[in-house]
């Protein structure tokens, strides 16, 4: 018979980015002055999952100890090759692309039944996952919550960020229930359930196959503003004891596999330690802005940051556009046109974004701006920016994002090919009128 015991009604969350945490769904399941006692509380095993390499140091050395009803190990069984679908993996370059900016209407909910695993539609891959390296980003829609069915990612940490609807995920650490204006990150390795409480839902997922995602250095901004650490919420202890028969899948080596589990493996009834999945709601971000002259760098929105070897280089940067006061004067106050090294995928959650306000890029969209290709506000963004009366004006309603990397990204066949895609953006530059007239200074 299925049974279910200490999993609560709702959630509860611990508060703090990259704490110590420690939490129990039931009292004295955590040992106390030991991490591996001969003998746990409740005849639990003791287990630690690394998020970093043993020798890492402390400062970013992230690994927690888990007490559950049986080891991962038990969980294992004979694994067998899954269909990935339409998820794909770095490096894969399946078409070339000619070089240009380019841009999708929404992919569309279907009105099959699929689950998250199922409704992952790659359409970028950047560097390598195996050598850990890069990033890829995804649409996800599904429309059946996971029903005993479980799945982990070996190949890397998983950002969401939903557009419609809320989805539910079930991890081994506690619950996340995250809609839009909020994201969820899952380290790699944890294992979920993804259920959908309110029905359908889509969203933009990226997998960061490099370092784990944290807090960007401030610099001369100090110690406030942007992302506040005690705004992170990390989940409390909530365990499955079910005996029923269940389904493990697995992405390991940029494929899919799965294996059958007679229990569920969300059986951790107490954790400590700091590689555990959070939330954020990104409305809780503080951001700054030029308050005299001249529209500042991008940078400056940014939440979470990959870091590379590379000083000042970020595997990934995950930047959003919120609401804000426009004060700069004498100054063009959308994003100048630019070239950059850096890649750009931008998604809009909702509203409108203050450098595409000529239609076309509308919530549950998304673009791609690659490596050194040029990019910049639409005609009717620039020739109302121009003109416009600079007294303060506060963009409202409004919230898109924006995964940036050091990598150049390569387009799936899968994106390539969508009706979705809008063919004659890659050229929508060429609206802009001549202003030039060597007589008017």
């Amino acid at each position: 018979m299925d049974q279910i015991v200490g999993l609560v009604a709702g959630t509860g969350y611990l508060s703090g980015f990259g704490n110590g945490f420690e939490t129990e769904a039931l009292p004295g399941a955590l040992p106390v002055g030991r991490n591996s006692p001969q003998r746990c509380a409740y005849g639990l095993y003791a287990e630690q999952i690394s998020g970093s390499p043993f020798t890492a140091p402390r400062a970013s050395n992230q690994r927690s100890w888990l007490y559950r009803i049986r080891p991962t190990v038990a969980h294992w069984g004979t694994f067998r090759p899954a269909d990935a679908g339409l998820w794909r993996s770095a490096p894969c370059t399946e078409i070339r692309v000619p070089p240009a900016p380019l841009r999708w209407d929404p992919i569309p909910v279907p009105t099959t039944a699929l689950t998250f695993p199922q409704g992952v539609r790659t359409i970028t891959t950047a560097g390598d996952a195996n050598a850990q390296a890069g990033m890829a980003t995804h649409i996800y829609v599904a429309t059946r919550s996971m029903e005993n069915e479980y799945f982990y990612n070996a190949d890397a940490e998983m950002l969401f960020v939903p557009q419609q609807g809320t989805v539910r995920l079930r991890t081994e650490f506690g619950i996340i229930d995250a809609g839009p204006g909020e994201i969820a990150v899952i380290p790699r390795g944890v294992k979920f359930s993804a259920e959908l409480p309110g029905g359908a839902v889509r969203g933009y997922l990226c997998e960061n196959y490099s370092s784990a995602f944290t807090l960007p250095e401030r610099g001369p901004i100090g110690a406030n503003c942007l992302a506040n650490p005690r705004d992170f919420l990390t989940p409390v202890a909530a365990y499955e004891d079910r005996e029923a028969p269940c389904r493990l899948t697995v992405k390991w080596g940029g494929a899919l596999w799965e294996t059958d589990l007679d229990h569920s493996p969300l059986d951790v009834v107490a954790w400590h330690g700091n590689y555990a999945p959070y939330k954020y709601d990104l409305r809780r971000f503080s951001p700054v802005g030029p308050v005299l002259f001249d529209h500042a760098d991008p940078s400056i929105f940014t939440v979470l940051t990959s870091v590379s070897e590379t000083p000042g280089t970020a595997n990934i940067d995950f930047v959003i556009f919120p609401e804000r006061w426009m004060v700069a004067e004498n100054t063009f106050r959308p994003p100048w046109y630019h070239m950059n090294i850096m890649s750009e995928f931008m998604g809009l959650i909702f509203g409108v974004y203050d450098g595409k306000t000529g239609g076309g890029f509308v919530p549950g969209g998304f673009s791609l701006h690659n490596t050194m290709l040029p990019h910049g506000p639409d005609r009717d963004a620039f020739e109302a920016a121009a003109k416009a009366d600079l007294k303060p004006h506060k963009l409202e309603g409004t919230l898109a994002f924006m995964f940036e990397t050091r990598f150049r990204q390569s387009v799936t066949a899968y994106a390539y090919g969508l009706d979705e895609r809008q063919a004659d953006y890659g050229t929508y530059g060429r609206a802009l009128r001549k202003h030039f007239d060597p007589t008017r200074p």
